[in-house]
This record gives C-alpha cells, structure tokens and sequence, in this order.
C-alpha cells in the first residue's frame, strides 16, 4: 500500500481557518516537525491525531467556533443580553462548515432568554455542541442578567455559569496501524464549570456589549497514551467579545442594520465580523458578511408570522481550503412572544 508522508512546520497552530480554532505557542520560535505515513486518514483528521499526541508541556489556546447570524445568538457569547428583547425569545442555529471537507465542523446552538415580571431580572440558557472530526464538544449555560432601565435604554450586567464537556471518538480513526501504542489512551477529566461575563447597552436605535467567556480557564485532559502515560490537554482559554450595531431608516419601510463582532484569544489573531443587512417592510431581510480572515457571506431573513423567523447564511472562504469544499452553511429558527401581555412598545425591537 501506498502512503504519502506529511511534514507540518508549525509555530502557530490553527485548527479552523477563519476561527483560529486552536493555536500552540510554548515559545516565541517554537517548531515542531512530525513525518507520519496516511493512506486511511483525512488530512483534517491527521491533524486532530498530531493535536492530541504532542507532549504534555505544550498548552493549547481554545477559541470558540463562530456563526455568520451572530446577532441572533448574543447570549451565546454575552449574558448580559438575557432579557434584552422584553419578551421569550429562542434561537436555534445550524451551521455546517466546509461542506465536502472529510470530518468538518458541524455546530448547533440552542439559546432562549425572557425578563421576569422584575424588570430587572433577565435570564436565559444556552445549550452548544461543536462537532470536529472525531472530537465533540458541548456547553450547557445558565444565565442571569441584571438590568439598569433609563428612560429610553437599558445597561445591563450578567453573568453566566455551567458546565463543558470534552471528548474524542477515538473508535473514529483508522490509522495504518491499530495497535500502536500511542492510540491506547484513556481520556479523563472532560467535564470542567465554566464561567462567562458580560455588559451590554441598547438604546432604540443602537447597542454595544463586551464580553469574556471561559473565565476560569480550566484543563481539559484529551489524552493518555501507553506505555508511559503519557498526558497531552488542552486549556480554556479566555475569549474576548466586543459587539456593537444600530438600526438606521432609510424609509418608513426600509431599515439599515449594520453591525460587528470582534474575537480575540491568547496566541491566535484578533478576527472582526462586519455585516450589513435591510429589513424590508419588517419582513424580509438581506444582507451580507466580511470576516478579517478572507471569509465573504451573504444571508437572507423571512418573518412567517405568529412569532416565527426563518434564517439562512452561505459563506465563501477565500483561503487554501477553497478549492477541496462547497462553503459553508448555516440555518436558523427564531420564535418570539410576549410572556406576560405588556403594553406594545411604539418603537419595533431590531436587536
């Protein structure tokens, strides 16, 4: 059987091109070469085994994966947006990235969020799973926000608080050799709290927040290997928000929403999302995306009616991974009521 040797310099690992996934940066010149033979694995896969099996000593940045439709999802990544709607809000995304690549990321996000008859009390949860080639990772969060109300605005501080699971199919590779000692492991410690923190200001015609998620940091333990117990893991990194965005008529049917998100983690590059979108008629949406590592998007909105909103995002990527996938995909599902009948407020809620 033929096999193909492939050499990997790297001083920054990254995982996802354009999420920055994961980075390794034990020194400022570090470089690490590894020559192995693959016939049965992916190339992404092989990437994951390589991730797993370097030494203990080396630690891990872990950024979060991203969606295209964030701003429907802002308690994912600040809680202070609990209760930010003055209604029952939920939204479910689905984005399949890479489509056509083998072992892919696959996310889904699951947040709901609703003031309490206290104007002030805002919570929420959010529930997360991120699929990666034979690793799969989940969040379950609760939320709290505590809400400041000026006559027009409100500021709000919340807090966030759960539990992340770690884990890796290790029945999922085929490598050329099953009985290799350094595929018998034993994984341990994949359940660690979790802690986020953020703030977050709106106004009826604009909003910004900034927020940190992983605030505790904690080590996951992703691998033993025999003969010598070998223990290679990563660690939560701290993830850095800021958002901001505004609502701006152009007519008394057609409104402006522009808005950016920015990410930064420790040893990976800080990444901007800017968008653009159209509400037309309060119904149809249409916008589109640039994201700072050469990822261009477009997205389209529908309102259907008794609370119901559909979405969909498509995102080109412009990097070495164009040629071997068909983009990415992402689709959403928002429902939204008004729990306790209050008084219709005259200004429409955009955000």
């Amino acid at each position: 059987m033929k096999g193909r040797i492939l050499q990997l310099r790297i001083t920054n690992y990254k995982l996802r091109t354009g999420g920055n996934r994961g980075s390794a940066k034990p020194n400022s010149n570090f470089i690490f070469r590894i020559s192995y033979f693959v016939s049965r694995l992916s190339l992404l896969t092989f990437f994951l085994l390589s991730l797993v099996l370097l030494p203990s000593s080396l630690v891990f940045g872990q950024q979060d994966a991203l969606f295209s439709q964030y701003m429907y999802t802002k308690l994912e990544f600040n809680p202070a947006y609990a209760g930010s709607r003055d209604a029952l809000s939920v939204d479910m995304l689905t984005r399949f990235q890479w489509v056509g690549v083998d072992g892919a990321p696959r996310t889904i996000c699951l947040t709901a969020h609703a003031p309490l008859r206290n104007p002030h009390i805002g919570l929420g949860v959010y529930l997360y799973r991120d699929e990666l080639g034979p690793t799969v990772d989940y969040n379950v969060m609760a939320s709290f926000a505590y809400r400041i109300l000026f006559p027009s605005s409100k500021l709000a501080f919340g807090i966030s608080a759960g539990i992340k699971y770690y884990n890796i199919d290790w029945n999922a590779l085929h490598p050329r050799d099953p009985g290799d000692q350094l595929l018998v492991n034993d994984a341990s410690n994949r359940v660690v709290p979790d802690v986020d923190f953020g703030i977050y200001y709106s106004h009826i015609r604009y909003y910004a927040g900034i927020s940190v998620k992983h605030l505790l940091q904690n080590q996951l333990v992703v691998s033993v290997t025999a003969p010598n117990d070998d223990v290679s893991f990563t660690r939560l990194r701290s993830n850095f928000y800021g958002i901001a965005g505004g609502s701006i008529p152009l007519t008394d049917r057609f409104l402006f929403l522009p808005s950016v998100l920015v990410k930064y983690v420790t040893n990976a590059p800080i990444q901007a999302d800017i968008n653009v979108r159209f509400l037309l008629l309060d119904i149809l949406t249409l916008g589109a995306g640039y994201r700072t590592n050469n990822a261009i998007g477009i997205m389209v909105g529908v309102d259907v009616g008794i609370g119901f909103s559909v979405g969909y995002s498509y995102d080109i990527w412009f990097n070495s991974l164009r040629s071997h996938n068909s983009g990415s995909h992402e689709i959403r599902i928002s429902y939204e009521t008004d729990l306790f009948k209050r008084t219709r407020m005259l200004t429409p809620r955009y955000f």
